[in-house]
């Protein structure tokens, strides 16, 4: 079960290219600052297709990015008339640069996602076509619970692209065994841990706080453990004072007091996620605890091979909370990431894109580059093949928490709209710092609503 919010009927006449009339999708995605291109095919034009009958795509660096290459090289390969040209970006500045290419009808043929409200101001606006019935293929090798963040309205819009993303604790297990810590499944037994590795000289936990969007992992999890997944659903249907609620007053709370324990240590603020440096921290043995998506996995396997391959890296469930009324099992995170068509391509480049989606997007193949690089395919039925990985532990965990959650919520900043997501960014990376109360954050929270 992923987060959801009402919607509002797509607009009339919104239909474009060559599909019966349907509504249609934007991104409104939210996220720190500035974008750095970090590599592009040669001759890509923003929002240009990829020649005639091609078609265009702009994703993302890092992660499951072999596995893009690897499946567009495929298809191009196969299909020399009609190409799929890819451009690749670092995370931060790729938001803003979709949302704005969008906005302005210029966007690619295939639109990287995250579903959400950016996916349902989309459609609101027309800005995607329609998938249900086009790419069934596609439909069935999805897993059903990562499909429906691609909806609107029962209406197919999006489908995953990569790999499901739940949030997880990394831990380095060299670092407990020589402080003599167990791993905390309690929010105390965090909180002892934290006082042991001050007391090693280790910083307890590892956060990219320049980047702002690392620090809602640990609200979201701290509210949902507090007060379960109604307590954010409330602030997704805008109801009033929905910020309020005392379950999100305790995660403040407990953050703030988590900061004033040294937790994140004292040069926090500093650390940036797209470097990668919060993963060095914990690959160099300078930090115990990192609290962060699935796909990280990936980086740790290729910046610290030996490392991870000598059994430094561990991982495990946020602790829970004595009294908490959300089930243990609940995760956060990103179902996937996604595709959607811009209705603003040729009826010659949403062709392609559909054929590619149905023949090519997380087949067999890709799913093969997904395990090679440590990730969660998003896809029904690989059990067996996991097991056959090299990396099999690690992915049974992380496919069994997705499997098992009673519920899977979407990133707080991709489930709200882009003003509401950058505000909760701002505001919670002051509470991060101590320059503003529970309270205070809360306030300006309703004041979005």
């Amino acid at each position: 079960m992923t987060t959801h919010r009402s919607l509002r009927p797509a607009p009339a006449g919104a239909h474009r290219g060559p599909f019966s009339p349907r509504s249609l999708s934007r991104i409104a995605l939210v996220g720190a600052a500035a974008l750095t291109l970090a590599g592009c095919s040669a001759g890509a034009q923003p929002g240009g297709g990829g020649g005639e009958g091609g078609a265009s795509a702009w994703t993302l660096t890092g992660g499951a990015e072999e596995t893009f290459r690897s499946s567009f090289q495929a298809w191009n390969d196969a299909n020399g008339d009609s190409p799929i040209t890819a451009e690749y970006f670092a995370n931060d500045a790729f938001k803003e640069k979709i949302r704005t290419s969008v906005g302005s009808g210029n966007a690619p043929t295939l639109i990287y996602n995250w579903g959400g409200d950016t996916l349902e101001s989309y459609v609101e606006n027309g800005s995607v076509v329609e998938l249900t019935g086009e790419i069934p293929e596609m439909e069935e090798r999805a897993l059903d619970s990562v499909l429906e963040t691609g909806k609107v309205d029962g209406k197919l819009y999006a489908v995953p692209n990569n790999n499901t993303q739940p949030v997880i604790l990394y831990y380095n297990t060299k670092l407990f065994e020589e402080a003599g810590v167990e791993v905390p499944t309690t929010w105390e037994e965090m909180l002892d841990a934290v006082e042991a590795f001050k007391a090693e000289g280790v910083t307890p936990i590892s956060v990219a706080g320049s980047s702002q969007w690392p620090y809602l992992m640990w609200i979201q999890y701290l509210t949902d453990r507090i007060g379960g997944p109604e307590v954010f659903q409330a602030v997704v249907d805008g109801e009033e004072d929905a910020w309020s609620h005392p379950a999100i007053t305790q995660a403040l709370e407990k953050i703030q007091e988590l900061v004033e324990a040294g937790g994140f240590g004292d040069a926090y603020g500093s650390v940036v996620a797209d470097a990668g440096a919060d993963v060095a921290l914990v690959h160099t043995d300078q930090a115990a605890m990192m609290l962060h998506g699935s796909w990280v996995y990936s980086s740790f396997l290729t910046d610290a091979p030996e490392w991870t391959a000598e059994g430094n890296l561990g991982y495990t469930t946020f602790p829970e909370i004595e009294g908490g009324q959300g089930d243990p099992q609940n995760i956060v995170g990103n179902p996937a990431n996604f595709w959607a068509v811009s209705a603003d391509a040729s009826e010659e480049e949403q062709a392609t894109a559909l054929e590619y989606l149905d023949d090519m997007n997380l087949d067999d193949a890709a799913v093969d580059t997904l395990f090679d690089a440590g990730l969660i395919p998003a896809v029904d039925g690989v059990e067996d093949r996991i097991a056959e990985t090299e990396h099999p532990e690690y992915l049974d965990f992380a496919y069994s928490m997705v499997q098992d959650a009673p519920n899977f919520q979407l990133s707080w900043d991709q489930a709200l709209p882009a003003d509401q997501g950058q505000a909760l960014l701002t505001n919670l990376s002051q509470v991060f710092a101590g320059e503003m109360s529970p309270e205070e954050f809360q306030t300006a929270m309703n004041g979005t609503l």
